[in-house]
């Protein structure tokens, strides 16, 4: 019963972990507590790759998405990978999957895995380091999914250095059903929301701006020997 739940998950890669447009723009700002806020949507291809099961008696198994970015990616954030740990639950016509970095969730012990954003040129020092919590529903009957999650991030390097925030998205669609007996795997397309805040940067002085606060430095001494002789 697991492996034909599983194949029916096939589908749910190519919408589950978002929907949307391609979007590009990137919303920057600052806050009044010393952090500038990122906001932008990628759209990636997504592979998905489900199993082996780790756990029988608890029906847990592993479960791996790897991501390329469809066109230009802001901060050069053209690939990821997510490592989560995943269980599935038959209740009627319909298949509740939990997806969790933490091993914990489902009872059982090991490593806590993550997801990396990162781009494909090695040039470009831009990471995003996080963890996912998401959830779906299969409804067998009704053909339909619906599902969504979080990944909660928690550092970065490059422009994300010391980085906290999230990433959301949220998903239904109309089931499009393959074969039970079909591998454990998936492609499709999937919109990520980020949503980042990164502790403002305070500017290296430059020479340049040593030579200004020197002049300035010594405009005021002539000023103070001239009032000294006046």
């Amino acid at each position: 019963m697991l492996r034909k739940s599983l194949a029916w998950l096939a589908p749910l890669a190519l919408t589950l972990v978002g929907v949307g447009s391609n979007l590009q723009s990137v919303s920057a700002q600052s806050t009044d507590d010393g952090y500038d806020l990122k906001e932008f949507s990628i759209t990636y291809d997504v592979l998905a790759n489900f199993g082996p099961v780790i756990n029988p008696q608890l029906n847990v198994l592993n479960v791996e998405l790897t991501g390329e970015s469809i066109g230009n990616a802001p901060f050069g954030l053209t690939n990821f990978i997510s490592r989560n740990y995943g269980r599935f639950e038959t209740r009627g016509s319909q298949i509740f999957g939990t997806f969790d970095a933490n091993p914990a969730v489902f009872g059982i012990e090991g490593e806590i895995r993550g997801d990396v954003y990162f781009s494909n040129d090695p040039n470009n020092p831009n990471q995003l380091f996080g963890r996912a919590s998401d959830t779906a529903l299969i409804d067998l009957e009704q053909n339909t999914i619906r599902g969504g999650g979080t990944i909660a991030i928690f550092d970065g390097a490059g422009v994300f250095k010391n980085a906290t925030g999230i990433i959301t998205f949220t998903q239904e669609d109309t089931l499009t059903p393959g074969s039970p007996e079909g591998p454990l795997s998936s492609r499709g397309e999937a919109t990520l929301n980020f949503s980042i805040r990164v502790p403002r940067q305070v500017p290296e002085p430059t020479a340049t701006t040593t030579l200004i606060a020197m002049g300035v430095t010594g405009a005021g001494l002539v000023l103070r020997r001239k009032g000294t002789f006046n």
